[in-house]
Protein backbone atom coordinates (compact mmCIF):
# COMPACT_ATOMS: atom_id res chain seq x y z
CA UNK A 1 0.00 0.00 0.00
CA UNK A 2 1.29 3.36 -0.91
CA UNK A 3 2.18 5.67 2.60
CA UNK A 4 0.16 8.48 1.29
CA UNK A 5 -3.54 8.65 1.22
CA UNK A 6 -4.73 8.23 -2.27
CA UNK A 7 -7.60 9.77 -3.77
CA UNK A 8 -9.27 9.46 -7.06
CA UNK A 9 -10.52 12.35 -7.96
CA UNK A 10 -13.76 12.45 -9.90
CA UNK A 11 -14.27 15.69 -12.04
CA UNK A 12 -18.38 16.23 -13.36
CA UNK A 13 -19.73 17.89 -15.90
CA UNK A 14 -22.49 17.90 -18.36
CA UNK A 15 -22.02 17.25 -22.62
CA UNK A 16 -24.55 19.87 -22.87
CA UNK A 17 -22.27 22.24 -21.99
CA UNK A 18 -19.71 21.40 -24.24
CA UNK A 19 -21.91 21.07 -26.94
CA UNK A 20 -23.39 24.72 -26.24
CA UNK A 21 -20.50 26.92 -24.40
CA UNK A 22 -17.51 25.30 -25.50
CA UNK A 23 -15.38 28.23 -24.60
CA UNK A 24 -16.54 27.62 -20.80
CA UNK A 25 -14.58 24.56 -20.58
CA UNK A 26 -11.52 26.38 -19.79
CA UNK A 27 -12.60 27.86 -16.81
CA UNK A 28 -13.81 24.72 -15.10
CA UNK A 29 -11.03 23.00 -15.85
CA UNK A 30 -8.93 25.73 -13.80
CA UNK A 31 -11.57 24.99 -10.64
CA UNK A 32 -10.68 21.13 -11.22
CA UNK A 33 -6.72 22.23 -11.04
CA UNK A 34 -6.72 24.92 -8.17
CA UNK A 35 -8.96 21.91 -6.42
CA UNK A 36 -6.07 19.27 -7.11
CA UNK A 37 -3.50 21.28 -6.19
CA UNK A 38 -4.81 22.41 -2.43
CA UNK A 39 -5.32 18.66 -1.92
CA UNK A 40 -2.23 17.65 -3.06
CA UNK A 41 -0.31 20.38 -1.02
CA UNK A 42 -2.39 18.69 1.59
CA UNK A 43 0.16 15.36 1.99
CA UNK A 44 -2.40 13.49 -0.50
CA UNK A 45 -1.78 11.58 -3.72
CA UNK A 46 -4.30 11.84 -6.33
CA UNK A 47 -5.25 10.31 -9.45
CA UNK A 48 -7.59 12.51 -11.41
CA UNK A 49 -9.94 11.63 -13.71
CA UNK A 50 -10.66 13.16 -17.37
CA UNK A 51 -13.99 15.14 -16.81
CA UNK A 52 -16.78 12.91 -16.70
CA UNK A 53 -19.91 13.76 -18.49
CA UNK A 54 -21.74 10.65 -19.41
CA UNK A 55 -22.22 7.04 -18.08
CA UNK A 56 -19.30 5.46 -20.12
CA UNK A 57 -17.02 8.06 -18.37
CA UNK A 58 -17.87 7.30 -14.99
CA UNK A 59 -17.83 3.89 -15.89
CA UNK A 60 -13.90 4.23 -17.20
CA UNK A 61 -13.07 6.85 -14.25
CA UNK A 62 -14.07 4.48 -11.78
CA UNK A 63 -12.66 1.05 -13.36
CA UNK A 64 -9.08 3.78 -13.56
CA UNK A 65 -10.34 4.00 -9.50
CA UNK A 66 -9.81 0.62 -8.49
CA UNK A 67 -6.86 -0.67 -10.77
CA UNK A 68 -4.90 2.14 -9.19
CA UNK A 69 -6.01 1.35 -5.86
CA UNK A 70 -7.04 4.63 -4.69
CA UNK A 71 -8.65 5.03 -0.71
CA UNK A 72 -11.40 6.55 -1.77
CA UNK A 73 -13.09 8.91 -4.76
CA UNK A 74 -14.00 12.34 -4.16
CA UNK A 75 -16.63 13.99 -6.31
CA UNK A 76 -15.82 17.27 -7.22
CA UNK A 77 -18.72 18.95 -9.61
CA UNK A 78 -17.64 21.56 -11.75
CA UNK A 79 -21.51 22.81 -12.55
CA UNK A 80 -24.77 20.72 -13.00
CA UNK A 81 -24.38 17.27 -13.71
CA UNK A 82 -26.94 14.80 -14.09
CA UNK A 83 -26.94 11.95 -11.24
CA UNK A 84 -28.14 9.27 -12.82
CA UNK A 85 -24.97 9.31 -15.65
CA UNK A 86 -22.72 8.56 -12.60
CA UNK A 87 -24.79 6.79 -10.18
CA UNK A 88 -24.42 3.41 -11.51
CA UNK A 89 -20.68 3.60 -12.11
CA UNK A 90 -20.90 4.94 -8.78
CA UNK A 91 -22.99 2.47 -6.73
CA UNK A 92 -20.74 -0.80 -7.96
CA UNK A 93 -17.65 0.35 -6.58
CA UNK A 94 -16.80 -0.56 -2.97
CA UNK A 95 -14.89 2.28 -2.64
CA UNK A 96 -15.41 4.87 -0.15
CA UNK A 97 -17.33 7.94 -1.46
CA UNK A 98 -17.02 11.58 -0.23
CA UNK A 99 -18.17 14.59 -2.14
CA UNK A 100 -16.73 17.48 -1.98
CA UNK A 101 -19.62 21.03 -2.16
CA UNK A 102 -17.50 23.87 -3.06
CA UNK A 103 -17.20 26.69 -5.85
CA UNK A 104 -14.46 28.83 -7.00
CA UNK A 105 -16.32 31.84 -6.21
CA UNK A 106 -17.06 33.06 -2.32
CA UNK A 107 -18.94 36.33 -3.13
CA UNK A 108 -22.20 35.77 -4.49
CA UNK A 109 -24.64 38.33 -3.68
CA UNK A 110 -27.09 40.74 -5.22
CA UNK A 111 -24.64 42.29 -7.29
CA UNK A 112 -22.99 39.15 -8.76
CA UNK A 113 -22.30 39.19 -12.82
CA UNK A 114 -24.73 36.46 -14.51
CA UNK A 115 -21.88 35.33 -15.85
CA UNK A 116 -20.37 33.35 -12.92
CA UNK A 117 -23.76 31.50 -12.64
CA UNK A 118 -22.42 28.97 -15.05
CA UNK A 119 -18.75 28.55 -12.62
CA UNK A 120 -21.08 28.51 -9.46
CA UNK A 121 -23.81 25.95 -9.75
CA UNK A 122 -22.67 22.73 -9.19
CA UNK A 123 -24.34 22.74 -5.70
CA UNK A 124 -27.65 21.61 -7.31
CA UNK A 125 -25.42 18.51 -9.33
CA UNK A 126 -24.32 17.72 -5.19
CA UNK A 127 -27.97 17.70 -4.21
CA UNK A 128 -28.92 15.50 -7.44
CA UNK A 129 -26.10 13.19 -6.80
CA UNK A 130 -26.48 12.46 -3.29
CA UNK A 131 -30.30 12.01 -2.98
CA UNK A 132 -29.87 9.34 -5.58
CA UNK A 133 -27.05 7.64 -3.95
CA UNK A 134 -28.75 7.62 -0.60
CA UNK A 135 -32.22 6.42 -2.19
CA UNK A 136 -29.91 3.40 -3.88
CA UNK A 137 -28.63 2.78 -0.36
CA UNK A 138 -25.42 4.39 -0.97
CA UNK A 139 -23.34 5.12 1.56
CA UNK A 140 -21.13 8.26 1.25
CA UNK A 141 -19.34 11.37 2.98
CA UNK A 142 -19.70 15.18 2.36
CA UNK A 143 -18.14 18.37 3.21
CA UNK A 144 -19.32 21.78 2.16
CA UNK A 145 -17.54 25.08 1.93
CA UNK A 146 -15.90 27.72 -0.02
CA UNK A 147 -12.83 26.50 -1.91
CA UNK A 148 -10.03 28.74 -0.12
CA UNK A 149 -11.72 30.93 2.50
CA UNK A 150 -13.25 27.83 4.87
CA UNK A 151 -11.41 24.78 6.04
CA UNK A 152 -13.46 22.34 3.37
CA UNK A 153 -10.34 20.68 1.85
CA UNK A 154 -8.49 19.92 5.28
CA UNK A 155 -11.60 18.45 5.95
CA UNK A 156 -11.47 16.51 2.59
CA UNK A 157 -8.25 15.28 3.20
CA UNK A 158 -8.71 14.39 6.80
CA UNK A 159 -11.49 12.01 5.76
CA UNK A 160 -8.98 11.00 2.67
CA UNK A 161 -6.60 9.69 5.53
CA UNK A 162 -9.64 8.55 7.82
CA UNK A 163 -10.20 6.33 4.63
CA UNK A 164 -6.52 4.97 4.26
CA UNK A 165 -6.32 4.64 7.60
CA UNK A 166 -9.46 1.89 7.88
CA UNK A 167 -7.34 -0.38 4.66
CA UNK A 168 -3.91 -0.19 6.75
CA UNK A 169 -6.06 -0.86 9.46
CA UNK A 170 -7.51 -4.06 8.18
CA UNK A 171 -3.71 -5.56 8.01
CA UNK A 172 -2.86 -4.65 10.83
CA UNK A 173 -0.05 -7.40 12.53
CA UNK A 174 -0.23 -6.78 16.29
CA UNK A 175 1.86 -8.54 18.90
CA UNK A 176 1.13 -9.07 22.70
CA UNK A 177 4.14 -9.82 24.63
CA UNK A 178 2.61 -11.79 27.80
CA UNK A 179 -1.02 -12.69 28.13
CA UNK A 180 -3.69 -10.53 29.00
CA UNK A 181 -3.78 -8.76 32.46
CA UNK A 182 -5.34 -11.33 34.29
CA UNK A 183 -9.31 -10.57 35.54
CA UNK A 184 -9.03 -7.06 32.79
CA UNK A 185 -11.82 -7.58 30.55
CA UNK A 186 -13.44 -4.61 28.82
CA UNK A 187 -10.48 -5.12 26.20
CA UNK A 188 -10.58 -9.12 26.01
CA UNK A 189 -11.39 -9.90 22.84
CA UNK A 190 -10.61 -13.07 21.14
CA UNK A 191 -8.16 -13.35 18.09
CA UNK A 192 -10.07 -14.86 15.86
CA UNK A 193 -12.48 -12.60 16.14
CA UNK A 194 -9.98 -9.92 15.80
CA UNK A 195 -9.31 -11.61 12.39
CA UNK A 196 -12.74 -12.01 11.22
CA UNK A 197 -13.88 -8.93 11.70
CA UNK A 198 -10.94 -6.56 11.00
CA UNK A 199 -8.48 -8.63 9.53
CA UNK A 200 -6.20 -7.73 12.52
CA UNK A 201 -3.23 -10.28 13.14
CA UNK A 202 -2.18 -11.38 16.60
CA UNK A 203 1.05 -13.26 17.57
CA UNK A 204 1.79 -14.33 21.15
CA UNK A 205 5.33 -13.58 22.38
CA UNK A 206 6.61 -13.98 25.60
CA UNK A 207 9.23 -11.84 27.15
CA UNK A 208 11.16 -14.93 26.71
CA UNK A 209 11.25 -14.37 22.57
CA UNK A 210 12.95 -11.31 23.21
CA UNK A 211 16.28 -12.86 24.50
CA UNK A 212 18.29 -13.52 20.96
CA UNK A 213 17.24 -10.37 19.60
CA UNK A 214 18.94 -8.60 22.99
CA UNK A 215 21.90 -10.91 22.46
CA UNK A 216 22.26 -10.00 19.34
CA UNK A 217 22.36 -6.31 20.12
CA UNK A 218 26.03 -5.07 19.99
CA UNK A 219 27.57 -2.41 22.33
CA UNK A 220 28.39 0.08 19.31
CA UNK A 221 24.20 0.10 19.01
CA UNK A 222 24.17 0.88 22.61
CA UNK A 223 26.61 3.52 23.08
CA UNK A 224 25.00 5.04 19.67
CA UNK A 225 21.06 4.59 20.84
CA UNK A 226 22.22 6.29 24.12
CA UNK A 227 23.78 9.46 22.59
CA UNK A 228 20.96 9.96 20.42
CA UNK A 229 18.71 9.49 23.43
CA UNK A 230 21.37 12.49 25.57
CA UNK A 231 20.53 14.45 22.27
CA UNK A 232 16.59 14.25 22.54
CA UNK A 233 15.57 13.82 26.13
CA UNK A 234 17.06 15.28 29.39
CA UNK A 235 18.62 11.89 30.60
CA UNK A 236 18.49 11.63 34.31
CA UNK A 237 18.89 8.50 34.97
CA UNK A 238 21.77 6.21 36.14
CA UNK A 239 23.93 5.16 33.16
CA UNK A 240 23.46 1.26 34.12
CA UNK A 241 19.71 2.18 34.26
CA UNK A 242 19.73 3.57 30.97
CA UNK A 243 22.27 1.17 29.15
CA UNK A 244 19.69 -1.34 30.26
CA UNK A 245 16.77 -0.32 29.05
CA UNK A 246 18.50 0.66 25.82
CA UNK A 247 20.04 -2.83 25.49
CA UNK A 248 16.57 -4.36 25.90
CA UNK A 249 14.90 -1.46 23.68
CA UNK A 250 16.85 -2.39 20.81
CA UNK A 251 16.47 -6.39 20.93
CA UNK A 252 12.22 -5.13 20.90
CA UNK A 253 12.89 -2.89 17.79
CA UNK A 254 14.27 -5.79 16.01
CA UNK A 255 12.01 -8.12 16.83
CA UNK A 256 9.45 -5.60 15.71
CA UNK A 257 10.81 -4.61 12.33
CA UNK A 258 12.36 -8.61 11.92
CA UNK A 259 8.21 -9.56 12.26
CA UNK A 260 6.97 -6.63 10.61
CA UNK A 261 4.60 -5.47 13.33
CA UNK A 262 2.50 -2.36 13.28
CA UNK A 263 1.10 -3.01 16.75
CA UNK A 264 2.32 -4.40 19.88
CA UNK A 265 1.13 -4.71 23.51
CA UNK A 266 2.98 -5.90 26.68
CA UNK A 267 1.78 -6.90 30.15
CA UNK A 268 4.11 -5.55 32.31
CA UNK A 269 3.68 -8.35 34.89
CA UNK A 270 5.02 -11.14 32.66
CA UNK A 271 8.86 -9.42 32.66
CA UNK A 272 10.15 -11.07 35.69
CA UNK A 273 13.87 -9.79 35.34
CA UNK A 274 15.32 -12.94 33.83
CA UNK A 275 19.02 -12.19 32.14
CA UNK A 276 18.95 -10.51 29.41
CA UNK A 277 15.29 -9.42 29.31
CA UNK A 278 15.93 -7.50 32.82
CA UNK A 279 13.54 -4.72 32.43
CA UNK A 280 10.01 -3.43 30.53
CA UNK A 281 11.17 -1.56 28.24
CA UNK A 282 8.92 1.48 28.59
CA UNK A 283 11.83 3.45 26.51
CA UNK A 284 11.07 1.80 23.82
CA UNK A 285 7.86 1.40 23.60
CA UNK A 286 7.65 5.24 23.77
CA UNK A 287 9.77 5.57 20.64
CA UNK A 288 8.14 2.44 19.01
CA UNK A 289 4.92 4.79 19.13
CA UNK A 290 6.72 7.84 17.28
CA UNK A 291 7.95 5.39 15.00
CA UNK A 292 4.66 4.59 13.69
CA UNK A 293 4.16 1.40 15.77
CA UNK A 294 0.71 1.05 17.86
CA UNK A 295 0.82 0.50 21.58
CA UNK A 296 -1.39 -0.42 24.41
CA UNK A 297 -0.91 -1.74 28.03
CA UNK A 298 -1.66 -4.92 29.48
CA UNK A 299 -1.94 -6.93 26.26
CA UNK A 300 -4.29 -5.00 24.97
CA UNK A 301 -3.70 -5.71 21.10
CA UNK A 302 -7.12 -4.34 20.34
CA UNK A 303 -6.19 -0.76 21.39
CA UNK A 304 -2.56 -1.29 20.31
CA UNK A 305 -4.35 -1.66 16.76
CA UNK A 306 -6.20 1.60 16.77
CA UNK A 307 -3.56 3.66 17.87
CA UNK A 308 -1.34 2.30 15.44
CA UNK A 309 -3.65 2.75 12.32
CA UNK A 310 -4.29 6.42 14.19
CA UNK A 311 -0.63 6.84 13.91
CA UNK A 312 -0.18 6.16 10.38
CA UNK A 313 -2.20 9.27 9.40
CA UNK A 314 -1.70 11.49 13.03
CA UNK A 315 1.63 11.10 13.75
CA UNK A 316 0.74 13.16 17.05
CA UNK A 317 -1.00 9.95 18.88
CA UNK A 318 -0.52 8.61 21.76
CA UNK A 319 -1.91 5.90 23.93
CA UNK A 320 -2.97 6.98 26.74
CA UNK A 321 -5.79 6.22 29.99
CA UNK A 322 -8.24 8.47 31.91
CA UNK A 323 -6.51 8.07 35.28
CA UNK A 324 -8.35 10.93 37.20
CA UNK A 325 -11.19 13.12 37.33
CA UNK A 326 -10.38 17.04 38.23
CA UNK A 327 -13.64 17.61 39.68
CA UNK A 328 -13.47 21.21 40.42
CA UNK A 329 -11.22 21.85 37.00
CA UNK A 330 -13.69 19.85 34.51
CA UNK A 331 -10.87 17.88 33.41
CA UNK A 332 -9.67 14.40 33.43
CA UNK A 333 -6.04 13.35 34.28
CA UNK A 334 -4.52 11.30 31.39
CA UNK A 335 -1.32 8.85 32.25
CA UNK A 336 0.44 5.81 32.45
CA UNK A 337 2.91 3.96 33.72
CA UNK A 338 6.03 4.59 31.51
CA UNK A 339 4.05 4.95 28.13
CA UNK A 340 4.14 8.37 25.91
CA UNK A 341 4.80 9.60 22.16
CA UNK A 342 7.57 11.71 22.41
CA UNK A 343 5.61 13.46 19.66
CA UNK A 344 3.26 14.64 21.39
CA UNK A 345 5.10 16.21 24.42
CA UNK A 346 4.44 19.81 25.86
CA UNK A 347 8.40 19.93 26.28
CA UNK A 348 11.87 17.62 26.33
CA UNK A 349 10.83 14.51 27.62
CA UNK A 350 12.97 13.40 30.84
CA UNK A 351 14.48 10.21 30.58
CA UNK A 352 14.21 8.96 33.97
CA UNK A 353 14.23 5.51 35.85
CA UNK A 354 10.80 4.53 37.78
CA UNK A 355 10.29 2.40 40.79
CA UNK A 356 9.21 -1.49 39.42
CA UNK A 357 7.62 -3.06 42.81
CA UNK A 358 5.54 -5.56 40.40
CA UNK A 359 7.82 -8.25 39.96
CA UNK A 360 11.41 -9.09 40.49
CA UNK A 361 12.66 -7.29 37.23
CA UNK A 362 15.04 -4.43 37.41
CA UNK A 363 13.85 -0.62 37.26
CA UNK A 364 12.68 0.68 33.62
CA UNK A 365 13.81 3.74 32.54
CA UNK A 366 10.78 6.08 31.16
CA UNK A 367 10.34 8.97 28.97
CA UNK A 368 8.45 11.41 31.31
CA UNK A 369 6.48 14.29 29.54
CA UNK A 370 3.60 16.34 29.81
CA UNK A 371 0.98 16.35 26.87
CA UNK A 372 1.42 19.83 24.55
CA UNK A 373 -1.78 22.03 24.96
CA UNK A 374 -4.43 22.45 22.81
CA UNK A 375 -6.97 20.27 21.04
CA UNK A 376 -7.43 16.75 20.51
CA UNK A 377 -9.71 13.96 20.55
CA UNK A 378 -9.95 11.27 22.58
CA UNK A 379 -10.66 7.90 20.96
CA UNK A 380 -11.68 4.82 22.30
CA UNK A 381 -12.65 1.28 20.73
CA UNK A 382 -14.87 -0.63 22.78
CA UNK A 383 -16.36 -4.28 22.58
CA UNK A 384 -19.95 -4.59 22.43
CA UNK A 385 -22.38 -7.40 22.73
CA UNK A 386 -22.19 -10.18 19.89
CA UNK A 387 -18.89 -9.58 18.68
CA UNK A 388 -19.89 -5.80 17.39
CA UNK A 389 -17.53 -3.05 17.93
CA UNK A 390 -17.81 1.21 18.94
CA UNK A 391 -15.86 4.01 17.82
CA UNK A 392 -16.13 6.78 21.14
CA UNK A 393 -14.74 9.89 20.05
CA UNK A 394 -14.38 12.95 22.02
CA UNK A 395 -12.94 16.08 21.06
CA UNK A 396 -11.19 17.66 24.33
CA UNK A 397 -8.52 20.72 25.77
CA UNK A 398 -5.23 19.47 26.68
CA UNK A 399 -4.64 22.07 29.42
CA UNK A 400 -1.12 23.31 30.23
CA UNK A 401 0.99 20.97 31.99
CA UNK A 402 1.77 21.11 35.55
CA UNK A 403 4.54 23.17 37.22
CA UNK A 404 4.88 20.91 40.34
CA UNK A 405 8.49 19.21 40.35
CA UNK A 406 7.28 16.12 41.84
CA UNK A 407 5.26 15.56 38.81
CA UNK A 408 7.80 15.87 36.13
CA UNK A 409 8.76 11.93 36.78
CA UNK A 410 5.21 10.88 35.64
CA UNK A 411 4.04 10.70 32.02
CA UNK A 412 0.35 12.81 32.66
CA UNK A 413 -1.05 15.14 31.04
CA UNK A 414 -5.10 16.72 31.63
CA UNK A 415 -7.51 17.35 28.98
CA UNK A 416 -10.82 18.98 29.50
CA UNK A 417 -13.94 17.67 27.24
CA UNK A 418 -16.43 20.12 25.91
CA UNK A 419 -19.35 18.55 28.22
CA UNK A 420 -19.85 18.74 31.61
CA UNK A 421 -17.09 16.74 33.24
CA UNK A 422 -19.90 14.35 35.43
CA UNK A 423 -22.06 14.50 32.30
CA UNK A 424 -19.17 13.44 29.60
CA UNK A 425 -17.96 10.18 31.89
CA UNK A 426 -21.49 9.39 32.29
CA UNK A 427 -21.75 9.43 28.67
CA UNK A 428 -18.48 7.46 28.02
CA UNK A 429 -19.72 4.46 30.61
CA UNK A 430 -23.38 4.29 29.17
CA UNK A 431 -21.58 4.02 25.49
CA UNK A 432 -19.41 0.91 26.87
CA UNK A 433 -15.84 3.17 26.77
CA UNK A 434 -12.93 1.06 28.04
CA UNK A 435 -10.23 1.95 30.11
CA UNK A 436 -7.84 1.97 27.47
CA UNK A 437 -7.70 4.96 24.97
CA UNK A 438 -6.02 6.75 22.09
CA UNK A 439 -5.34 10.55 22.19
CA UNK A 440 -4.95 12.38 19.12
CA UNK A 441 -3.47 15.82 19.23
CA UNK A 442 -5.03 18.14 17.25
CA UNK A 443 -9.00 18.82 15.59
CA UNK A 444 -9.89 15.33 14.03
CA UNK A 445 -12.77 14.57 15.38
CA UNK A 446 -14.87 14.54 12.08
CA UNK A 447 -12.43 12.46 10.37
CA UNK A 448 -12.49 9.93 13.02
CA UNK A 449 -16.10 9.50 12.99
CA UNK A 450 -16.04 9.16 9.27
CA UNK A 451 -13.28 6.19 9.89
CA UNK A 452 -15.87 4.08 12.04
CA UNK A 453 -18.40 5.06 9.31
CA UNK A 454 -16.15 3.60 6.67
CA UNK A 455 -15.25 0.60 9.06
CA UNK A 456 -18.95 -0.27 9.48
CA UNK A 457 -19.08 0.08 12.68
CA UNK A 458 -21.22 2.41 15.04
CA UNK A 459 -19.36 5.78 16.46
CA UNK A 460 -20.64 7.62 19.19
CA UNK A 461 -19.27 11.53 19.45
CA UNK A 462 -19.44 12.97 22.77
Amino acid sequence: MNGLPTVGLLPLYVRLYDDVWPERRPGVEAFRDQVADGLARRGLRLVTAPVAREKPDFEAAVDRFEAEDVDIILTLHLAYSPSLEAADALCRTELPLLAVDTTPDADFGRDVNPNRIMYNHGIHGVQDLTSVLRRRGRKYEIVAGHVTESDVLDRAADIARAAHAVRRFRSTHAVRIGPPFDGMGDFDVPADVLKDRFGITVTQVEPAGLTDPIRAVTDDEVAAEMARDCERFSVDCEEQVHRRAVRVGLGLRRLLESEKVDAVSANFLAFDGREPVEAVPFLEISKAMERGIGYAGEGDVLTASLVGVLLSVYPTTTFTEIFCPDWRGGSLFLSHMGEINPAVAAGRPRLCSRPFPFTSADDPAILAAGMRPGPAALVNLAPGPDNTFRLIVAGVDVLPDTTRPDMQGTVRGWARPRRPLAEFLETYSRSGGTHHSALVMGEHTEAIAAFARFLEIECRVI
